[in-house]
């Protein structure tokens, strides 16, 4: 007897490796897939915004990475004693202008130099609702997306629905910058699963399916692309509200963790998802605490995973593990 709809995900044309770099855009499941990925041994970077829900942002993003846009406090606008863009995520607010600009723009140039020589840019895509600003907003003009609400009154944010043909306009043009400013990028579309409720059921289905008609169009006309199907595989396959949290709008640990293992089944090699599971083991040993740090066992075992590290480091001198090393070594040592 069969208890979910389990189906087959195509397999990504070139299969990510370890020495592939990969950046992550978009919503907070971006995030959740983007730490399996950095604790699985990749070399990853995510979110340089924040996170990000909708396609106007996420192209913004995009772009202003590649354009390498410097933001200055002209930029920015005070609100609840700290200062905010509408280009970024809330941790990116400083208490002075200076110090959000400083964390804009380091971040900015970060990505920059990350993007250029990436191997895969994953965007994740949450919602195609838009809250653009209206002339009561601060220091913005009217119309402009704003990617994050920074708790700002209702009265500043005019709320609109994207059809497929805007998303599609939006998304074609980031991807038309995005190949010039590097030919050899692969973008992975997903749609997070997700729910954005607070639309309502009826409205968060019609942006769902404006944004998976916008990708799948894209894909089809573009070889470099690829869909990996996290939405369908919490909403079709698992297809249990046990799968989520108690919001009931967040997939839980659990269905992260199946979404996951089909990432790396369809993206990845059997000697990939085999070197995965090492790294996997020595973070384990890297978090293990003991209750007596200087017994001849915990001495044994730290000498164990140094070596495994070592060994894997001599392999794969790629792997960003050398920190994991150095835990190790100065543990004996001490």
């Amino acid at each position: 007897m069969k208890f979910h709809a389990e189906f087959d995900v195509q397999k990504l044309a070139i299969p990510i490796h370890h020495q592939h770099k990969i950046m992550l855009i978009g919503s907070c499941f971006t995030e959740n897939i983007g730490e399996k990925l950095i604790n699985a041994g990749f070399r990853v970077h995510q979110n340089p915004n924040g996170i990000l829900f909708n396609p106007v942002s996420v192209a913004e993003a995009i772009i202003n990475i590649i354009s390498k846009k410097e933001y200055t406090p002209a930029d920015l606008f005070f609100l609840n004693e700290s200062w905010h863009s509408w280009q970024f995520h809330s941790r990116f607010s400083g208490v002075t202008s200076d110090e959000a600009t400083e964390k804009m723009n380091a971040s900015i140039v970060n990505a920059h130099q990350f993007l250029q020589t990436a191997d895969y840019l994953i965007v994740t895509l949450g919602s195609a609702w838009v809250y653009s600003l209206t002339a009561e907003a601060a220091n913005a003009k009217p119309g402009t997306v704003a990617a994050n609400n920074h708790k700002a009154p209702a009265a500043w944010f005019q709320k609109k629905l994207m059809d497929t043909t805007q998303v599609i306009t939006v998304l074609g043009t980031m991807l038309d910058r995005l190949g010039a400013f590097n030919k050899n990028i692969k973008v992975i579309f997903t749609i997070s699963p997700v729910r954005h409720l607070r639309e309502g059921v009826i409205n968060n289905n019609r942006s769902k399916a404006a944004l998976i008609s916008a990708v799948h169009y894209l894909v089809e006309q573009l070889p470099q692309l690829y869909y990996f199907p996290a939405y369908e595989l919490v909403i079709d396959d698992l297809r249990d509200y046990r799968f989520y949290a108690e919001d009931l709008v967040h997939p839980n640990h659990a269905a992260t963790e199946y979404v996951w293992t089909k990432l790396k089944e369809a993206c990845m090699t059997n000697e990939t998802i085999d070197l995965i599971g090492q790294i996997e083991e020595i973070q384990i040993a890297r978090r293990h605490v003991s209750s007596n740090p200087k017994s001849q066992q915990h001495q044994t075992f730290l000498r164990k995973y140094a070596t495994l590290t070592q060994q894997l480091l001599k392999m794969h001198p790629y792997l960003p593990l050398h920190h994991m090393l150095d835990y190790f070594t100065n543990a004996i040592n001490e």
